[in-house]
C-alpha cells in the first residue's frame, strides 16, 4: 500500500510539472502551443528529441528552429501560422519567412520534422531550411507565401512527403545547393520529392544546382511550369537525378519574364544545363504555350549557354502538349529518347 501511495505522488508530481507541456515518455516531452502563445518560447525550451504541438487556431508569428531532432507538429489545415501583425521579433520574421529551420556553417540541424499545419501569407517563403540533415516536412499546407512555398538550400536527405504548395510567387518546392554563391551542384544524398500537390504558382517543383535526389509520384498542375531541373556553367553540372512518374497536366499559367528566364507557360518538364537525367513513367497532358520552354518536355540549353547531356527520357505518356509532346532545341550530345507514347515531336521522330 506504501509503495502505491508513492507512485501516486510521483505521478502527480510528474504531470504537474510545466505549463503546457506533458512527458511523452520517460525520455521525451510534448510541449503544447495554444493559440495566442508563443510557439518559438516552446521551441527554446525542448530538447532534442522533443515535439512541439499546435493546436487548431491561427498564430500570428515567425519560428526559427534549430535543436536537432525537434518535431513541430499542428493538427491539421487548421493550424494556421499567419505573418505578425507587430515588429519581427527574430531572424526567421525579419527574412520575411514563417517557419525556419537553420543549421550553422560547420554542422547541420539533424533530424527535424515539420507536419501537419498550414502556412500562408508570408512576404517570401512559408517554410525555409539551410544546412540540414534529414529535415522530413510532410502534410503541410504552403498557400500564398510571395516566393517560395517550401525551399530548402546547403542541406543533404530531405524528405518532402504529402504536402500542398499553392499559389506561391515562385516555386511551390525548391531545392538547390545555395542562392547566394556560384557554386557547382551539390550531392542531395538521397533527398526525395514525393506525393506532393503543387497547383498555381510560377514552378511547381524547382530543383537547382543539385545530384542524387528523385522527383515522383507528384501531382503538379495549374502552374506557370511544372518541373524544372536548372543547371548552368559551374561544375559539377546539375543532374543524376530522377524525374519519375509524375502527373503533371496542364501547367498553362501565364507568368512574365525574369533575368534569368523568358516568359512562361505551358512547361510540364524542362532539363536545361542537366545531365544524366532519368526521366521516366510520367504522365504529362495538355500543357500548351508559346514560350520557348512550352511542351510537355524539353530540352533546352541554360541562360547561360550550356547544353544538356546524357538525359534518359522513357516511357512517358504524353498527349495534347504543344507545341509539341517532347521538345528538344538542345544541341547537347548524348540525350536519349526510347519507349514514350506521344504524338508530336521537335524535330520530328523523337516520338
Amino acid at each position: 500500500m506504501k509503495q502505491h501511495i508513492a507512485y501516486l505522488a510521483c505521478a502527480a508530481a510528474v504531470i504537474g510539472t510545466g505549463l503546457g507541456a506533458a512527458p511523452s515518455t520517460a525520455a521525451h516531452t510534448t510541449h503544447v502551443v495554444h493559440p495566442g502563445e508563443s510557439i518559438q518560447q516552446a521551441v527554446d525550451a525542448a530538447e532534442p528529441g522533443d515535439t512541439v504541438l499546435l493546436h487548431r487556431g491561427t498564430y500570428r508569428q515567425s519560428v526559427e528552429v534549430s535543436t536537432p531532432g525537434l518535431t513541430l507538429r499542428g493538427m491539421g489545415g487548421g493550424t494556421v501560422i499567419r505573418p505578425a501583425t507587430k515588429r519581427a521579433a527574430n531572424s526567421c520574421a525579419k527574412g520575411g519567412n514563417g517557419i525556419c529551420v537553420v543549421g550553422t556553417k560547420n554542422r547541420n540541424v539533424k533530424d527535424v520534422t515539420i507536419a501537419a499545419l498550414k502556412v500562408t501569407g508570408f512576404a517570401k517563403n512559408g517554410i525555409y531550411s539551410t544546412a540540414t540533415d534529414r529535415l522530413t516536412v510532410r502534410n503541410v499546407t504552403a498557400v500564398k507565401n510571395g516566393v517560395w512555398g517550401i525551399a530548402q538550400e546547403a542541406s543533404v536527405r530531405g524528405v518532402f512527403r504529402w504536402n500542398t504548395a499553392r499559389d506561391n510567387g515562385d516555386a511551390g518546392l525548391f531545392l538547390a545547393n545555395t542562392i547566394t554563391a556560384e557554386e557547382g551542384a551539390t550531392n542531395a544524398r538521397g533527398a526525395v520529392v514525393e506525393h506532393n500537390r503543387l497547383e498555381g504558382n510560377r514552378i511547381g517543383v524547382t530543383v537547382r544546382r543539385l545530384r542524387n535526389l528523385s522527383v515522383a509520384g507528384n501531382d503538379v498542375t495549374g502552374n506557370c511550369a511544372g518541373v524544372f531541373v536548372v543547371g548552368d556553367e559551374n561544375k559539377p553540372r546539375a543532374g543524376d537525378l530522377a524525374v519519375r512518374d509524375n502527373h503533371i497536366t496542364r501547367n498553362n499559367k501565364f507568368c512574365p519574364k525574369t533575368e534569368r528566364l523568358p516568359f512562361l507557360q505551358g512547361s510540364g518538364i524542362v532539363l536545361t544545363g542537366a545531365e544524366k537525367t532519368l526521366v521516366t513513367g510520367n504522365e504529362i497532358t495538355d500543357n500548351v504555350g508559346t514560350s520557348p520552354l512550352s511542351g510537355g518536355i524539353v530540352l533546352f540549353k541554360s541562360m547561360v549557354g550550356v547544353t544538356s547531356e546524357q538525359n534518359r527520357i522513357s516511357r512517358n505518356r504524353l498527349a495534347g502538349n504543344a507545341p509539341a509532346d517532347l521538345v528538344n532545341t538542345d544541341t547537347g550530345k548524348g540525350n536519349t529518347f526510347a519507349g514514350n507514347s506521344c504524338r508530336v515531336s521537335r524535330p520530328a521522330g523523337l516520338c
